[in-house]
């Protein structure tokens, strides 16, 4: 068996035979589900000669190894008694935490609403800083119409959250907008006295909230569901919507108004007893520390609800938004000492533009771009961001809009509280200057295998008169380009499977990027493999985590095996369906051997067409 000894490692760092339930394979990876992680000795298999990463999440237990996995698998299942059909049919999903699936529903479903809620806190910064400096009166007219915007984005919060999180939770997005109108308008928000059925209903205000709406929104989800098992098909264009919003309201009145209102008490509460207890300092050193942490494991939107429940009650956040500002910065300051220290030109690149990034408040390029492959940027953000949070947390700095990053400083100014604003800046500054000089002492690793790489590089660069020297590759779908370490799946965004793209589909066909053979069609129909005459090995990978879907919604039409022409149709792909069900359409283009050639470069467009060029190969 060509992989044994290589799966029995596998089989020994993954807890042994018996701590396996079931395992499937997707193009690129092994997916166990485990009977317990604890027992999987992570850091030790990522180290293991042939394993690309390990991906740990609530889908499942993931152990990249590239495009043979297949080959790997099949030697896998055999090692461990089972059989490819009983294996599918012994597939297990593993049940969610509870609470950790509620903190990935609030972390997804403020992803999308953080785009008017950043314009309208910028907006909130910027009046501010010109109230203060008398260029605007704070009773004008054009101060007053401006200033609407941040008040509307926030009464009408609970808007935004239903149109965010119905398809999450199997509801319908126009549905459950109405519903949040509904709670929202002047005949229930905030009014006394209302009462359904004869009971009496509690005074609630719903603008500005989110907890009601988002537990309403769960429940319409789950009443869509019976009324489409029970109620006629012929009826369910006309009654069902109908039968959704009358009980959905009242229930919503009567049970998840109150209980929302409890939920935001009580966090209100527990960080009250905290700050008396051990002061809040503590919680925004740590969370400035450690943010980089929760957006690489993908919840770095988390904190969002909590800010907004504590500006809803206090009017400002203590912790949440001040934290996170001070750890944008810090990042940004660790690139910068990267940037330093750098002496190739290529590297300096990199670590300038994902500084510049991190310094407007968008750390994921940075995050992903550099963090992960080099590590001791971790430790320079935990050293300036927890000194630069533990100044903020002692002071007592208050954030009074929803925002955060550089831009939204002079919001700290506002209702006069220059103090507040003066802290905040020295706590940013501790930050940035600690971070960029811990970054520049640890220095940059030396990475052996990048090494190893520009050394063969160097070996096979073409002679000047070679005439092959690039190969493009045309897009594989149309649709707006999306950066590959933007993508929400790690083995991707990392670059840990190739240099590559992605690109959010606006059509439905799926075509051949290049010229060569069909080298795998994975079973699900959700990845395709080709090979061309020069060797280069491109996956094209149709959404992610679509593997889940087994087949559902693709219609794909070449086999393995097939000899392809650049444009050639491969699959036809329902991409609304995909999205109802909470999938991510985003289709990823690769080259999984990209160490093999001098660079792979993607196009720089913001859109393409399937005859526009998106990859360039270099030989």
């Amino acid at each position: 068996m060509k992989y044994q000894s290589f799966n029995e490692e596998i089989i020994r760092l993954v807890g042994g035979k018996e701590n396996i339930q079931a395992v499937v394979h997707c193009m690129t990876r092994l997916r166990f589900t485990l009977k317990d992680r604890t027992k999987a000795n992570t850091e030790e298999l990522k180290a293991l000669d042939g394993v690309i990463d390990v991906v740990s999440n609530n889908v499942a237990y993931q152990v990249i190894i590239g495009t043979h996995v297949s080959e790997v698998h099949a030697e896998l299942i055999s090692m461990l008694g089972l059989t490819p059909s009983s294996d599918e049919e012994s597939k297990i999903k593993e049940k969610k935490n509870p609470l950790k699936a509620a903190m990935d529903l609030l972390s997804e479903t403020m992803t999308p609403v953080i785009e008017p809620i950043i314009a309208s806190g910028l907006l909130a910064g910027f009046l501010s800083l010109f109230s203060i400096t008398g260029l605007i009166s704070v009773d004008s007219p054009t101060y007053q119409l401006l200033d609407s915007i941040r008040s509307a984005v926030f009464f009408f919060l609970p808007i935004f959250i239903a149109m965010s999180c119905a398809k999450r939770l199997k509801a319908s997005p126009y549905l459950a907008v109405a519903l949040a109108v509904t709670l929202v308008s002047s005949s229930i928000n905030d009014v006394s006295g209302l009462s359904i059925f004869g009971i009496q209903l509690p005074q609630i205000v719903y603008a500005n909230s989110f907890i009601p709406i988002i537990l309403a929104v769960w429940f319409m989800g789950q009443l869509t569901v019976l009324l489409k098992k029970y109620v006629p098909k012929f009826l369910q264009y006309f009654l069902n919507p109908l039968l959704i919003m009358v009980i959905c309201l009242p229930v919503t009145l009567l049970i998840f108004g109150p209980i929302g209102i409890w939920i935001g008490d009580g966090i209100g509460w527990f960080f009250e007893v905290l700050h008396n207890t051990f002061g809040s300092w503590i919680v925004v050193m740590l969370y400035a520390a450690f943010q980089p942490f929760l957006i690489m494991l993908g919840a770095g939107n988390f904190m969002m609800p909590l800010a907004l429940n504590f500006v809803n009650k206090m009017g400002y956040d203590p912790i949440f938004l001040a934290a996170a500002t001070i750890s944008d910065l810090a990042v940004s300051g660790a690139m910068l000492g990267y940037f330093l220290r750098a002496k190739d030109s290529k590297q300096k690149q990199l670590f300038g533009t994902v500084s510049f990034s991190a310094l407007m408040g968008v750390t994921e390029p940075a995050i992903y771009g550099a963090f992960i492959k080099f590590r001791r940027p971790f430790i320079a953000v935990m050293i300036g961001g927890g000194l630069g949070g533990l100044f903020a947390g002692l002071t007592n700095v208050k954030t009074y809009s929803i925002v955060w990053g550089l831009m939204g400083l002079p919001s700290y100014a506002d209702n006069q509280d220059f103090s507040n604003l003066v802290f905040m800046i020295i706590s940013v500054v501790i930050g940035f200057v600690t971070a960029t000089i811990s970054a520049y002492l640890l220095g940059i690793p030396q990475d052996e295998k990048e090494t190893q790489t520009k050394d063969l590089s160097k070996e096979t660069v073409p002679e000047k008169n070679s005439q092959l020297k690039k190969v493009p590759l045309n897009s594989v779908v149309e649709g707006n380009v999306v950066p590959l370490a933007e993508i929400n799946d790690q083995a991707f965004s990392t670059g840990a499977l190739g240099k590559g793209i992605g690109i959010v589909p606006t059509d439905a066909q799926i075509v051949a990027p290049v010229s060569g053979e069909v080298s795998a069609v994975f079973p699900t129909k959700h990845a395709i493999g080709i090979k061309t005459e020069q060797g280069i090995e491109v996956l094209i990978h149709i959404g992610i985590d679509t593997v889940e879907l087994d087949g559902r919604h693709f219609d794909t039409i070449v086999e393995q095996g097939a000899m392809i022409e650049r444009g050639q149709l491969l699959s036809t792909v329902d991409f609304a369906e995909i999205q109802k069900e909470g999938y991510d359409p985003t289709v990823i283009i690769v080259v999984t051997n990209t160490t093999d050639y001098l660079d792979v470069i993607p196009a720089a467009k913001e859109s393409v067409f399937t005859d526009d060029e998106c990859l360039t190969v270099i030989l």
